[in-house]
């Protein structure tokens, strides 16, 4: 697959994701959220804003075992969720 064919792979993920109606475990939606940001953002490692200090260590934790991953392999990684857990 190409980048672009990727990159729209993804985005249908990402609505997909976004309209599923069940709660998902909380590991999982970690490892959703990792992938998501490792694909999006640009500025290296994203450092998480919420208050909350346990919550931001686990969020750390998830990004830090996709840390490696470019944002390509990150969307096959978060499209990949999309088909294992919400399908």
């Amino acid at each position: 697959m190409d980048s672009q064919t990727i990159h729209i792979t993804f985005l249908k993920a990402v609505d997909e994701a976004n309209n599923y109606p069940k709660l998902l475990p909380t590991d999982i939606k970690l490892q959703f959220y990792a992938y998501y940001k490792q694909a999006t953002e640009d500025s290296g490692l994203y450092r998480p804003s919420d208050e909350i200090e346990l919550r931001n260590a686990f969020k750390v934790n998830a990004l830090l075992q996709v840390r490696g991953l470019s944002k390509d392999e990150a969307k096959l990684g978060y499209i990949e969720l999309v088909k294992t857990y919400l399908r």
